[in-house]
This record gives structure tokens, C-alpha cells and sequence, in this order.
């Protein structure tokens, strides 16, 4: 399928709201053995409780290589299907294609550039090949018509939409060296309003402390209806993330959106105890040339912020922390229409990123589906 030549705004398409409905939820079985310890064994059973918990509500599609079909297909409920796809590692999030929709209801979708999170300034391995191709393919198999973003960087967690024409962003992660550099904050403000079909760029200074992704907006800030959002925080003033939230708190405090309207923050609480990889978490890893090298006592990026919205639930990670009952309490206050669903995920965050990295949405709409 060739690629659609326009620009999205210019067709009149923009990213919807993710609390808007879906069609379904595209996911990539974990594989990869310098990210999933111990043969991707235990990632693989989250994955899937993640899987089947989304399945309750609307469509799941799970891609997966040669060597994860089987188990995929033995993991899953037979309500998902398994399309052969193959990647470098399990992001859906950031490797599959972000979809957009007109007033007509058609969607489509953007294929981004994707350089690892940063290479060759940084990122995390060094061939990202089959990454690179997946959201052409995986529009091709579904049928739907995908715009070419050509040389611009962007992974789909490094961007929230409120489907209302707000884009929030972090200015660590889309100005860090390995994105864009040839780039102004300008420039790279005008490829978003063009391609997510926005009137309005909302700028946080940070993102988590230690995210490998450079600070993905996902993981730090997220709407969760129209001038709503949750910001991850911490009470503890010693701790490096307090800052980092704290000033952007500040900016969202002194926002407004596309509409004008001023912004409600609700604070979602962190893990009381950071989460760091143990011995036993590193001796299941096996690292070729060229991969990010995990070690003993290094910080995971941990966030109760990094939750996936589909049509009828919340799928909220857990860490086995005291708050993770809180998270749960203050997602369901948000949502009392949705089901919540806590999912242990230490056997994902260990990989470096939690359930908004390992889904992508697919708005409802029309195309060519298959």
C-alpha cells in the first residue's frame, strides 16, 4: 500500500481522545531477549492478562514473529487473533502507526520515523529494521490508508491528545538530541499541529526521572476527558521526580487549552517505593551487540499514569506498593463508567515501559478493515 502523500490537517483529519470509542487495540507479543528476561516467559503472561482484560470491551489484534506466534496464539483467548508481523521489540505504542479520523469518520494512520528512542545520540538498540516497517504493514493488513511523516522522529507515546485539538508533549523528549536536531521547538510545534490536527501544543518541561525514552509524555501526564488531566507526583522532596513534576504542575497551572478552557489537574500518587532492577531481574537478560545494558539497582520509570483506556475499562499497572490501591481509587473516581482493572506489571516495567507503551488504539470509523 502506498503511502498517503497530504498532510492529515490539511484532509481534515485529527488524532482523537483515546477515552473516545475505539475499533480496537493493536498489541506485539514480547520477544526480544535484552528486554524480557528469562525467554520473555513472564512478560508474556502479563502481556497476555493485559490482553484478555482489553479483549472484555472492544477488538484486540496482537502482532506477533515466527518465533512468538505459537505462543501467542497458546497465551490468548481465542477472541484475539494473531496476525505474523514481525518487530525488534514488543512498543506498540511507539513503533505502530498513530491513527487519525476526519468528521466523515474515516481513519487512517501516520507512520512516524523511528530511531530507537534516539539513535545514534542514545536509544536502546541498533537495529530497529523491522520496527521501521511495522506500521506500514500493519495498516496494509488492515486496510487502512497511512499518511508519510517522512523524516520527522516521533514515537507515540511522546504525544497525548484531548481530541479537541490539544496536544500535550514534553520539551525533554521531543527536543532531546536524538529526535529532530536539525529542528526548532517551532518547527517540530508545526509538524504536530499539521500532522495530529491540533490548534494547540502544551509544552511540559519533563517527563520521568530516568525514562529510557527520554521522557515520554505518557508516562508523567495524560487527559482523561476534555481540560482534565493526571499528573504523577510525588509528596517526597527529596526525591528527583518531585521537581520534575512539580514544574510541570506549574505550567499546566498556568495553561489553557485549544478551547480556552483553564486545565483540572488530579495528582495520581507514584509508587511509594521506586522500582529498581533486582539481581534476579538481570541475570534473565541476554544483550546482543549494540543494546541498552540494564544493571543492578537501576531506577525504572514507574508510573501509575502509564494506564490504557479502552471502551469499557482502565487497565491500570500495579507494582505490589501501598499505593497501588489508591491509584486504583482515584482511576475509578475518574471513570466510574469503566471497569478497572489492576494488572501486576513488574514483569513489563522491568523492560522499561508499562501498559500505554505495549498498546496502540484504533479509533472507531471507517476504512477498508479485512
Amino acid at each position: 500500500m502506498e503511502h498517503v502523500k497530504t498532510i492529515p490537517a490539511e484532509d481534515g483529519f485529527s488524532m482523537p481522545g483515546e477515552y473516545e470509542r475505539h475499533w480496537g487495540t493493536v498489541m506485539i507479543w514480547p520477544e526480544r531477549l535484552s528486554t524480557w528476561g528469562y525467554g520473555a516467559k513472564r512478560a508474556r503472561a502479563a502481556f497476555a492478562r493485559i490482553a484478555n482484560a482489553i479483549a472484555d470491551s472492544e477488538n484486540v489484534i496482537m502482532l506477533a514473529g515466527s518465533g512468538g506466534y505459537d505462543s501467542a496464539r497458546e497465551a490468548l483467548s481465542l477472541r484475539i487473533p494473531v496476525i505474523e508481523i514481525a518487530s525488534d521489540d514488543s512498543w506498540a505504542r511507539d513503533v505502530g502507526p498513530t491513527f487519525v479520523r476526519n468528521a466523515a469518520g474515516e481513519v487512517r494512520g501516520i507512520d512516524w520515523r523511528f530511531n530507537a528512542w534516539g539513535r545514534p545520540v542514545d536509544g536502546l538498540y541498533a537495529d530497529w529494521s523491522q520496527d521501521e516497517q511495522l506500521a506500514a504493514k500493519l495498516c496494509e493488513a488492515l486496510g487502512y490508508e497511512i499518511y508519510d511523516a517522512g523524516d520527522f522522529v516521533l514515537e507515540g507515546g511522546s504525544i497525548h491528545s484531548d481530541g479537541e485539538g490539544t496536544a500535550l508533549v514534553t520539551e525533554e523528549c521531543l527536543l532531546s538530541a536524538g529526535r529532530n536536531p536539525q529542528m526548532t521547538k517551532a518547527q517540530i510545534e508545526d509538524r504536530l499541529r499539521a500532522y495530529l490536527g491540533v490548534d494547540k501544543v502544551i509544552w511540559l518541561p519533563y517527563g520521568m526521572f530516568q525514562d529510557e525514552t527520554n521522557g515520554h509524555v505518557d508516562n508523567i501526564c495524560a487527559f482523561v476527558a476534555p481540560g482534565e488531566v493526571v499528573l504523577a507526583w510525588s509528596e517526597d522532596e527529596s526525591d528527583p521526580q518531585y521537581m520534575r513534576s512539580a514544574a510541570d504542575l506549574k505550567v499546566l497551572e498556568e495553561e489553557t487549552d485549544a478551547k480556552g478552557r483553564r486545565i483540572t489537574i488530579h495528582k495520581l500518587p507514584l509508587p511509594k517505593k521506586p522500582v529498581c532492577l533486582t539481581q534476579e531481574d538481570v541475570d534473565g537478560l541476554v544483550f546482543g551487540p549494540g543494546d541498552y545494558t540494564r544493571k543492578v539497582g537501576d531506577r525504572q520509570a514507574a508510573s501509575y499514569v502509564n494506564f490504557y483506556l479502552c471502551n469499557g475499562g482502565v487497565i491500570i499497572p500495579q507494582f505490589g506498593d501501598e499505593n497501588d490501591a489508591r491509584a486504583v481509587e482515584i482511576l475509578e473516581g475518574l471513570f466510574p463508567e469503566r471497569r478497572v482493572y489492576p494488572i501486576q506489571t513488574r514483569n513489563v516495567i522491568v523492560g522499561g515501559g508499562n501498559i500505554h507503551c505495549i498498546t496502540q488504539q484504533i479509533p472507531a470509523g471507517k476504512s477498508q478493515l479485512r
